[in-house]
Formats: C-alpha cells, sequence, structure tokens
C-alpha cells in the first residue's frame, strides 16, 4: 500500500490549474525559497500520512463544482518527492474522468535510473503541469533557493518533449528576477517551448512571514518590497506567449 505524506487539503481552488479545483499539498521539498509561502512543509513532521484511495475519495465529494474543466491538482511542498504517491492518485482519478494538475518547482527531475522511470510513470498520469521558473541564472537560482537550475529546465524540456500542457508560473521579486535582462532571458527560454499554454507573474507578497516567525527562521527577504505596477506589466508583456 502506498502511503502519502500531505501538509493538508483544500475544498476549492480557483487558481491552480484549470477550472475548479481540490488541491493536496504534498509534505517536504528540497528547494529552501528566501520567500516560500509554506515553510511549515519543510522539516517538521507532517500533518498527515494518507493513501492515494483516501485523498480521491475526499476529493470526489466535491466533483460535481468541479464543471468540465476542473478536477485535482497535487501542489506542495514538492510533490515530485513522492512520485509514486501522486501517479496513483492521477492514475485513480483518470478511472473516473478526473482532470489532473501537478504544481511543482521541477527539482528532483532526472533522467537516470529507477527515479527517471517514476517520473515518466507520473507525467504520463498529468494533464497539465505549472511549473515554477524561479530564476533562469543558475547562479541567481542557487542563492534564491539553494540549487541550481538544472533540473528544473531539462524537466521543462522533457514536458515539451512529451507535448504536456504547461503553464510557467514566475514570482516576481524586486532585486532578484524583475530586472529587463533577466526577463528577456527567461523568456527566450519560455518561448523556445512549444507546450507553454500561459505564463503567470506573480507579484511577490509576504503574506506567509508569519509562518517564518512561528518556525524560529530568520525570513530570507527581509525588507524586499512587493513590485511596483509598472515593474509587473513589463514582466507580463516580456514573458507572455
Amino acid at each position: 500500500m502506498t502511503i502519502g505524506r500531505i501538509h493538508s487539503t483544500e475544498s476549492f481552488g480557483s487558481a491552480d490549474g484549470p477550472g475548479v479545483r481540490f488541491l493536496v499539498f504534498c509534505h517536504g521539498c528540497g528547494f529552501r525559497c528566501k520567500y516560500c509561502h509554506n515553510p511549515d512543509t519543510w522539516a517538521k513532521p507532517c500533518a498527515q500520512e494518507v493513501t492515494p484511495e483516501d485523498i480521491l475519495k475526499k476529493a470526489l465529494r466535491y466533483k460535481n463544482y468541479w464543471g468540465t474543466e476542473g478536477g485535482i491538482t497535487v501542489s506542495g511542498g514538492e510533490p515530485m518527492l513522492q512520485p509514486e504517491f501522486v501517479s496513483e492518485i492521477f492514475e485513480l482519478a483518470h478511472a473516473q474522468g478526473v482532470n489532473t494538475c501537478m504544481d511543482t518547482a521541477g527539482g528532483p527531475f532526472t533522467r537516470e535510473g529507477e527515479k527517471f522511470a517514476a517520473f515518466e510513470r507520473l507525467i504520463a498520469a498529468t494533464d497539465v503541469v505549472m511549473l515554477d521558473i524561479k530564476h533562469i541564472d543558475p547562479a541567481a537560482h542557487k542563492e534564491l533557493v539553494g540549487q541550481d537550475n538544472a533540473n528544473v529546465l531539462d524537466f521543462a524540456k522533457y514536458l515539451d518533449e512529451k507535448g504536456k500542457r504547461v503553464w510557467i508560473r514566475y514570482v516576481l521579486v524586486p532585486g532578484i528576477n524583475e530586472d529587463e535582462a533577466t526577463l528577456r532571458k527567461t523568456a527566450e527560454f519560455i518561448h523556445s517551448l512549444k507546450c507553454v499554454e500561459r505564463v503567470d507573474v506573480l507579484p511577490y507578497h509576504t503574506l506567509g512571514v508569519f509562518k517564518w516567525k512561528e518556525l524560529g527562521l530568520p525570513y530570507g527577504l527581509e525588507g524586499v518590497k512587493s513590485p511596483t505596477k509598472e515593474q509587473v506589466t513589463l514582466a507580463r508583456e516580456i514573458l507572455k506567449i
């Protein structure tokens, strides 16, 4: 029996894939983003251990609200750290005619060994991938999240090879990734992919800072303000597809 480690679930998500979604937030992440909204998924014991069947049973209670586009989104933390668990959720969902979406930063991806086989199974069962691109520059990416972006960009290329539906998410952080040169380099990469349906520019905010304080963690972007309207408009103009 496959057991998954999750942080929480939400019944109605409207910005986490097509239509209205049932959301599953996985526990654990290999990145340490300086602006992470969910640092409580990092180190402390997970809130729940559940089976894929548990998740599907709970999700299907809300199926009548999903319409023709909605379904189940698995987010995080990082869902790709539990590929077997997420694959089974999505395979069970497909058996019920339910759309599946994964919100990921792509960090765990590799094309090597048994892990690649697990990721192939996962992507085969995923209808839409929401992929976070934190920074296009490897060194700046490592400074921001603790690891470079080689796996992330290779994952995007893999999704393109598979012809998957991909939505890019880009958190716009002043002083980090909002300058025009970085945006244009990011756009060049995104526009090289045929699979990308949309790009969502998400203005950086500090709504999750209280969680860092509750956990006794120093917040990585103390003093950084949200981007201006003009910065957001420029980013959306450059990154649009």
